[in-house]
C-alpha cells in the first residue's frame, strides 16, 4: 500500500510531455493575442543582408486575434517555415545512423578505452577528451548510453564507482556539447535562425570548451581519485557494495582496418564542411549534401550493403523524430505572436525592461531564460526555434551582436541537460548504469554551477570583445 501511495505522489510530480507544454504555449500565445495590444517595429536591411529592427520606431497597430481554427494552422505553416532545419536534422542523423551501423564508433571507442585500463591517471581525461569530440562534432547525447557499460565496468576494476564511470563518458560528451563549435543541431540551427554564418565564432567557442572540458575533467578526477582511496566516500557506496563488476563481462568489439577508413572518410568529410562554410559560404543545403556524400562513402567502406546502409539511414533519423518535429511546432509558436501583431510588443516590452542594466547582464539574464526553458523544451533545436525569433530583435535593440544570443542559447541548454529531470539521454544513462537520479544530483550539482560560473564570464567576455 506504501508503495502504491509512493507511485501516486510520483506520478503527480510528473513534468508534462514536451508537445504538451508546446501545445499549451501555442494556446497561450493565440489568448494573448486577445489581450496584448499589437504592435510592430520599423525593419531596415542591413549591408549583409539581414532585417534588423529600427530602435525607438515601436507603434501600436490595430489588434488581429488569432482563432482557435488558427491556432491548429500554426502547426503546419510552422513546420512549413522550419522545413529546411527540419530535414537538416533528419537527413544528418540519418548519417550518423549508417556511420554507427558501420560498427567504426563502438569499436574505436571501445578500443581507445579499454587500452588506458591501468592507467588511472591517464583515463579519465582522454576518455573525457575522446567524447567530447563527439559532442562538438556531431552533438553527442543519447549516443552516449550504449558506452556507458564499459565506462562503468573499468571504473569499478581501476577502484572507482560507477558515477565515475559514468561521468566520465557522459560528461566528456557534454563538455563538448556545450562548446558546440561545429554541432550541426544547436549551433548550427540557432545561427541559422539568427541568420550569422554557420560555425562562425568557431575562435571563441573552442577557448570556451577548453575550460569547460578542464573543469569537468578536474572535477570528475577529483571525485574518483577521492573513491578509489575511501570507497565509503562515493555517493553510490551502498550500490558500489552490492554491485561488482568484472570487464571481462564486457564483449569489446575489435577494431578493423574498414573501422579506421570510415574513421578517415569521417574526418574527410568534416573538414570539407568547414572548408565549404568558411571558403565558398555554404550553408544547411550544401551542408547536407555533403553530410550525404560522407555517410553513403562511410556505408561502402564500412561493409554495408546498399539496402543496409538506407535501413540505417531511416533508422538514424526515426531517431530524431521527437526532436526534428519538435521545430516545426516550436516555430508555431512564433507563427501564432506573428499573425496576433504581438511578437513586437513583447520584443519592445523585454527590451524596455533590461534596456537599462548592463550589457553583460542581460546577455546573462537571456542564458538563465534559456537554463529554464530546457527545463520544458529539451530538445536543442526545437529551443532555438521558440526563442531565436524573440532574442534576436531584442538584441538588436539593445545594440549586442546576434552572435551574443546564440552563446546564450546554447550556453543555457547545454548547462542543465547533464541534471534535469526531463532530460531523456540523462535518464537513460543513469537507468543503465543504476544510479539513482538524487545520487547523480549529489554528485554533479558543484560542477554545473562551476559550469554556470565559466559560461557567464565567457557572455561578459563575448559582449566586451564584440564576438560576431
Amino acid at each position: 500500500m506504501e508503495n502504491e501511495q509512493r507511485v501516486k505522489k510520483k506520478s503527480w510530480l510528473k513534468v508534462p510531455h514536451t508537445y504538451t507544454i508546446i501545445f499549451a504555449i501555442i494556446f497561450l500565445a493565440g489568448i494573448a493575442s486577445y489581450i496584448i495590444p499589437a504592435g510592430e517595429f520599423d525593419r531596415v536591411e542591413d549591408p549583409e543582408g539581414r532585417m534588423l529592427v529600427v530602435d525607438g520606431s515601436y507603434h501600436h497597430i490595430d489588434s488581429n486575434p488569432v482563432s482557435i481554427f488558427e491556432m491548429f494552422t500554426a502547426v503546419p505553416m510552422g513546420l512549413e517555415k522550419g522545413a529546411q532545419i527540419i530535414f537538416y536534422i533528419f537527413l544528418v542523423s540519418g548519417v550518423f545512423g549508417i556511420i554507427r551501423s558501420t560498427g567504426a564508433i563502438e569499436a574505436g571507442v571501445y578500443k581507445g578505452v579499454k587500452a588506458l585500463e591501468g592507467r588511472e591517471k591517464l583515463l579519465i581525461p582522454l576518455s573525457m577528451i575522446l567524447f567530447s569530440v563527439g559532442g562538438f562534432t556531431m552533438g553527442m547525447a543519447e549516443e552516449t548510453i550504449i558506452f556507458v557499460p564499459i565506462g562503468v565496468a573499468i571504473a569499478r576494476a581501476m577502484g572507482f564507482d560507477a558515477v565515475t564511470g559514468t561521468a566520465m563518458i557522459t560528461l566528456g560528451a557534454a563538455s563538448g556539447f556545450f562548446g558546440g563549435m561545429l554541432n550541426p543541431f544547436t549551433v548550427g540551427v540557432a545561427q541559422s535562425l539568427a541568420d550569422v554564418p554557420l560555425f562562425s565564432g568557431i575562435g571563441f567557442r573552442a577557448v570556451v570548451y577548453i575550460f569547460v572540458l578542464s573543469f569537468a575533467i578536474f572535477y570528475v578526477s577529483r571525485y574518483a581519485f577521492k573513491v578509489k582511496k575511501n570507497p565509503q566516500a562515493s555517493v553510490i557506496y551502498e550500490i558500489e557494495q552490492q554491485a561488482k563488476s568484472s570487464v571481462s563481462a564486457i564483449d569489446i568489439p575489435s577494431l578493423t582496418g574498414k573501422h579506421k577508413l570510415v574513421f578517415i572518410v569521417m574526418a574527410c568529410g568534416i573538414g570539407f564542411n568547414i572548408y565549404g562554410v568558411f571558403n565558398w559560404d555554404w550553408f544547411l543545403t550544401q551542408l547536407t549534401a555533403s553530410f550525404l556524400i560522407m555517410g553513403l562513402i562511410a556505408g561502402l567502406i564500412g561493409g554495408l550493403k546498399p539496402g543496409t546502409i538506407f535501413d540505417s539511414f531511416i533508422d538514424g533519423a526515426k531517431a530524431v523524430t521527437f526532436g526534428a518535429l519538435i521545430v516545426g511546432f516550436a516555430r508555431a509558436i512564433t507563427v501564432v505572436l506573428e499573425q496576433g501583431k504581438i511578437i513586437d510588443t513583447i520584443v519592445y516590452a523585454a527590451s524596455e525592461t533590461i534596456g537599462h542594466l548592463p550589457h553583460a547582464i542581460s546577455a546573462i539574464g537571456m542564458l538563465f531564460i534559456q537554463a529554464l526553458l530546457n527545463l520544458f523544451i529539451s530538445s536543442g533545436s526545437g529551443q532555438a526555434a521558440a526563442t531565436m525569433p524573440i532574442m534576436i530583435p531584442i538584441t538588436d535593440l539593445l545594440g549586442l551582436e546576434r552572435q551574443v544570443a546564440v552563446l546564450a542559447f546554447q550556453y543555457g541548454d547545454s548547462l542543465t541537460n547533464s541534471i534535469i529531470p526531463t532530460s531523456s539521454a540523462l535518464m537513460a544513462y543513469l537507468a543503465v548504469a543504476g544510479i539513482p537520479y538524487e545520487k547523480w544530483i549529489k554528485f554533479i550539482w558543484k560542477m554545473i554551477l562551476g559550469w554556470a560560473l565559466i559560461a557567464c564570464l565567457a557572455l561578459i567576455a563575448a559582449v566586451a570583445l564584440g564576438i560576431s
